[in-house]
């Protein structure tokens, strides 16, 4: 089982314990993981059965009724299948509410484009009222499930299938959606997700040769963009790298601030998904070379930044 995906019941079983508002919702999936949830508060689990618009558009009449309603299944289904009861249903009402999905990106290499969504993110920002989180261990989903199920958005949950295991100060954790993980003064990366395990490989290994400053994010939008813009301004150079497509993505969100803010004269590249359906199949980590979420393409570009030329 998936540590993350395994930590969401026990979170919700926490907050289900605090406030009784906290209905839980899913899509025919999650049954064994949320059984104990289930054996507690039989009143406030539902298997809405694989029928995710109506799931959406149920969780938006109980958020409306004053209710916390937490809905969950796999990221195309909830995402794409629903947007526009996403849309229409919470996000023009205001409501707030929580989506907890899981299979983001590629994580279900080996079942092909039908259960991949590069887009979940993009599409998301383009909707009002909205918070988007990207936890990628067991320790992050619990502390921001917790601070955030109760607020007055909608939050979005990425759940990814591979967690990290980078060591971050848990109190810095509590404070800030923005962790930095090495400090440098000649080049910025940005990154988040499971793919923060082979950054921060490469920079401890180019920390001699190149000093990085290492940022990564478990809430994509709205971005704490302070500290990251003050390193890029400061080294001049900037890496972004993220498991989803450019356009709509991170990337994005960082460029659009650094021309908001007025930053000029900045090297940038970014590594993302290619604009096209990945239709290989293979282990997650295979699919990562694939598309160029390698160590050596990071360590490639971070040299083509660094010496301002090709690799």
């Amino acid at each position: 089982m998936d540590k993350i995906r395994k930590q969401f019941p026990i979170t919700a079983e926490d907050c289900a314990k605090r406030n009784k508002k906290v209905v839980v919702m899913v899509g025919d999936i999650s049954h064994g993981i949320f059984s104990n949830f289930k054996k507690k508060f039989p009143k406030r689990y539902y298997n809405i059965g694989i029928l995710e618009p109506t799931m959406i558009s149920f969780a938006a009449g109980i958020a409306k009724s004053g209710l916390i309603p937490v809905a969950h299944t796999i990221a195309p289904f909830i995402v794409d299948r629903s947007l526009e009861q996403i849309k229409l249903d919470f996000c023009y009402h205001k409501l707030p509410g929580n989506i907890v999905s899981v299979g983001g990106s590629f994580d279900y290499s080996a079942l092909g484009c039908t259960h991949h969504t590069y887009s979940d993110i993009a599409i998301l920002k383009t909707l009002q009222n909205i918070e988007i989180f990207y936890p990628t261990t067991p320790v992050e989903f619990d502390i921001l499930f917790k601070n955030n199920f109760a607020n007055k958005k909608l939050s979005y949950f990425r759940i990814p299938k591979k967690d990290h295991t980078v060591n971050f100060d848990i109190k810095e954790l509590k404070k800030s959606n923005l962790l930095k993980l090495n400090s440098g003064k000649d080049i910025t990366v940005v990154c988040c997700g499971p793919i923060v395990e082979t950054c921060n490989s490469v920079v401890k290994k180019l920390n001699k040769k190149i000093k990085i400053d290492l940022f990564y994010l478990n809430k994509i939008y709205p971005l704490n963009m302070k500290l990251i813009l003050k390193s890029i301004k400061k080294n001049k150079k900037v890496l972004i790298i993220q498991d989803h497509p450019q356009p709509g993505g991170l990337s994005d969100e960082i460029l659009r601030n650094l021309i908001l803010s007025n930053v000029s004269n900045i090297l940038a590249e970014v590594i993302s998904l290619p604009d096209k359906f990945i239709d290989i199949y293979g282990s997650y980590e295979e699919l990562c070379d694939h598309v160029g979420l390698s160590e050596k393409n990071i360590t490639k570009k971070i040299y083509k930044l660094f010496n301002n030329k090709k690799y």
